[in-house]
């Protein structure tokens, strides 16, 4: 064994020499030449001579070892088809070959390998189809094809290898093909099946996996929606881009340093800073006009930390070395955008200095970095390798590429497919790699206003404004007559103190809702008996009643919290309004207009409403187990004995009805008031959003000033409570805070565990310094949990409550 130490010159084939030897491990290190083939005369257990110069086939003799137990071959120059001979070992039980030159098809005789576990052939040159009698391998363990050359589909009797952790196929050539059926995999951790022509929907029982720690099914032609079960799977890592991006000004170029802070270049330009340390699966968006994403996590990674920016710690000698000092890297997908350009044609220059491998005779200078170049969504290059395009480690190249911007967004994207070494000079280097990007037109001359703007208005904007004039008129007219400035006076007399539509008036605004007369809530009530009342809103009391089946006409509204009972024997809550509420006819119409739109599971039905005089109430489903509050941290009666799954759910049906709002409904809505009181739980404790008379719906351009804040302390994300600055990621925030009071069984505006902790997140802030986090845990709970899930509950917690907006997740 006489691992990393650069060893040079070729393999001895004077090995032989030495009968008992049963290990020859040469990994990492900076030999040449070929496999001597008498080492096939050997008694050898384990071959590994991984991450060298070796060149020419895997010697056929070598199939006559038959103590041979595994060989790695990995991160060579090695060539040729593999000889069938390799089929006869019989114990066997790890080959691996990937990133070499192999070509060729799988032998037959490889069916008979039957001991194997481990078998990785990624970043080859074979062909053929990916042999069916894979389905023999009963003891596979882990499966590598990735960028292999082989051809799909996915044979169906993969199905059958039931002691799969680890399996990676990626980039098939071939026709579209179905998802493959995986249903027995019970003990998969990572599945990726990226680039392999899958169609169909996803199957349910991908949900059921509950080990799988990685899902990668990107660039595949998969369709339908995401099933319901996927919420059993623990911590999946996934990226989805969902961002709504608005600039005032248009744009003309783009220079930023990638990975490095802001440069100024001399006779050029000022290359923005992008050291944002983004992350797995991460969107960030600039200050000005870009943005990027990127996907993945660098897996088998041997780096002390997931780094996403690379810093080259030795000297460059080239123009301009500031700009190739840092680097971004990703390992699946880097995608960089340039938003708000004007349109016309342009030449990109993609700045590339290889600075992860060393320039010398050692094996830290073997690794190859392989990717694919997009341009608004064209492959412009493929097989991208930055050492041998520079011309060695260290040195610069520039590429440049015409490209033509029609639709204002200019898209960059650098793909791994699978291709080159992952594990020189250590596991986990490898994927897309950039040091800066610049664009410039090519054929126009940018007009002279600063900001790049351009004082031209395009047929599109002018038909923009003119919709919207019109729109903004119509708006106004509605305004008018709900306030009573276009209706009758015998319409006005209705109430001396507020103008209310009728109910009558309500069926004409299309809504999904009916009414109830005022007398029938009244006697459900016991004219609003507080034996009836159930809780106290922030715009008033709620009261459950019974409405007897005579009254119960269609389905009704919520305004104060009562009960009641439909046609169908459903129980309700009744909301009564204040009507000393300045602001309680606006909340109303709010209420009546957004909220009769929205159905999800996760959400409090609304059913129905009455207006009549000064009296605004609204129905909704009654909700048996009252609120989360109540349940977590109420009086000790009221307490729920909550187990650590039901948390779990409660957490995770938060935040699907909370992605419903802000980005599956027709309308886009910020609740910017979500707290446990707000949270109630249904009889099977599943967890429903209730108060969206304080939600607002979203301008058209995403962010915008809110000049009424409305909320709770202590769940207002800063830039709310402090400017008044309004985005969904504010719910993101008051939802981390949720988080950590199902968690801990604490109320965040009522815990003072210590006397530096005067919120519930000041604590759990004092508890990561004191590397103690499951300290926060619920006493309750006792030890029956999964410390695991917990965790990444915390975690989360604390992505959500970033003081910087921008760095928080979206809720889906």
């Amino acid at each position: 064994v006489l691992k990393a130490q650069n060893l040079q010159g070729s393999l001895p084939k004077d090995l032989v020499k030495f009968p008992f030897l049963q290990e020859i491990d040469l990994t990492r290190n900076f030999l040449n030449g070929t496999i001597p083939p008498e080492w096939g005369s050997m008694q050898l257990v384990n071959i590994s001579l991984l991450g060298n110069r070796l060149t020419g086939p895997i010697p056929k003799e070598l199939g006559n070892i038959s103590t041979l137990s595994s060989i790695s071959v990995e991160f060579n120059q090695l060539s040729g088809a593999l000889p069938p001979q390799l089929g006869n070992l019989p114990a066997i039980e790890r080959m691996l070959i990937s990133s070499n030159n192999f070509t060729g098809e799988i032998p037959e005789t490889f069916a008979k390998l039957t001991t194997l576990k481990d078998f990785r052939i990624s970043d080859n040159q074979f062909t053929g189809k990916i042999p069916s009698f894979i389905q023999n391998w009963t003891n596979l363990e882990k499966l590598a094809m990735q960028a292999s050359g082989l051809m799909g589909p996915i044979p169906l009797g993969i199905g059958d290898l039931e002691k799969l952790t680890d399996l990676r196929i990626s980039d098939l050539n071939g026709t579209d093909a179905t998802f493959p059926p995986l249903s027995s995999m019970k003990k998969l951790k990572i599945l990726i099946l990226r680039s392999c022509n899958l169609i169909g929907k996803l199957p349910d029982y991908l949900g059921n996996m509950t080990k799988l720690k990685t899902l990668d099914l990107s660039f595949n032609k998969l369709s339908g929606e995401i099933p319901d079960s996927f919420s059993n799977i623990r911590d999946v890592d996934y990226f989805r881009f969902s961002s709504v991006v608005s600039y005032v000004s248009a744009w003309y170029s783009l220079h930023i340093n990638c990975g490095g802070r802001e440069v100024d270049v001399a006779g050029n330009a000022t290359y923005e800073d992008d050291t944002d340390g983004a992350g797995a699966s991460r969107f960030y968006q600039s200050r000005t006009n870009w943005a990027f994403s990127t996907t993945g996590h660098f897996l088998d990674d041997d780096r002390p930390t997931d780094s996403y920016i690379w810093t080259n710690s030795s000297k460059l000698s080239m123009n301009d070395s500031r700009l190739y000092m840092n680097a971004r890297l990703s390992p699946i997908s880097l995608t960089y955008y340039g938003f708000c350009m004007i349109s016309g044609n342009y030449t990109v220059n993609l700045h590339f200095a290889e600075i992860m491998f060393s320039n010398d005779n050692t094996y830290n200078s073997l690794g190859r970095r392989i990717f694919d170049i997009y341009l608004q969504g064209k492959l412009v290059q493929k097989d991208f390798n930055i050492k041998d395009e520079a011309g060695g480690v260290g040195m610069a190249v520039i590429k440049k590429f015409p490209v033509t911007v029609t639709n204002s967004t200019l898209e960059i994207r650098l793909h791994w497919a699978g291709k080159g070494t992952t594990g020189i000079p250590v596991r986990g280097v490898y994927g897309p790699l950039i040091s800066s990007i610049s664009v410039n037109p090519t054929d126009f001359i940018p007009p002279a206003e600063d900001g790049g703007s351009s004082s031209g208005i395009s047929m599109g904007a002018v038909v923009g404004i003119v919709a919207g004039s019109v729109f903004a008129i119509f708006l106004i007219v509605l305004l008018l007559w709900w306030k009573g400035c276009l209706r009758q006076k015998s319409q006005l007399e209705r109430g001396p103190n507020l103008a209310l539509p009728s109910s009558t008036e309500l069926k004409g605004l299309d809504l999904q809702t009916s009414s109830f007369s005022l007398r029938q809530i009244k006697a459900a009530t016991n004219n609003f008996d507080v034996a009836n009342k159930i809780g106290e809103g922030g715009f008033g009391p709620v009261y459950k009643i019974v409405l007897q089946r005579r009254y119960c006409k269609a389905k009704a509204f919520k305004i104060s919290d009562m009960q009641g009972t439909l046609p169908d024997g459903t129980v309700i809550a009744v909301k009564q309004l204040s009507a000393k509420s300045k602001q309680g006819n606006r909340e109303f119409v709010n209420e009546i207009g957004m909220i009769s739109a929205l159905q999800h599971p996760h959400l409090v039905k609304l059913f129905g409403c009455c207006i009549e005089g000064n009296q605004l109430l609204l129905i909704y489903e009654y909700m048996e187990n009252n609120s989360l509050a109540r349940a977590l941290f109420g009086p000790l009666e009221c307490q729920l004995k909550l187990d650590w799954p039901t948390r779990r759910k409660i957490c995770i049906g938060i935040a699907r009805g909370l992605a419903y709002l802000h980005e599956e409904s027709r309308l886009k809505i910020v609740h910017r008031d979500i707290k446990a009181t707000n949270v109630l739980l249904d009889k099977h404790l599943n967890p429903k959003i209730s108060d969206f008379g304080l939600a607002k719906l979203d301008e058209e351009d995403n962010t915008h000033i809110s000049t009424r804040v409305a909320g709770t302390y202590g769940y207002m994300a800063p830039e709310y409570a402090m400017r008044g600055y309004l985005t969904d990621k504010a719910d993101v925030y008051s939802f981390g805070i949720v988080i950590l009071e199902i968690v801990s069984g604490r109320s965040n505006t009522n815990c003072r565990p210590k006397e530096e902790s005067f919120y519930l997140l000041d604590w759990v802030h004092v508890l990561k310094e004191e590397g103690n986090l499951l300290g926060l845990v619920d006493p309750r709970l006792g030890s029956n949990y999964d410390k695991e899930e917990v965790m990444t509950m915390i975690n989360v917690a604390f992505l959500c409550t970033d003081v910087n907006a921008a760095a928080r997740p979206a809720m889906s």
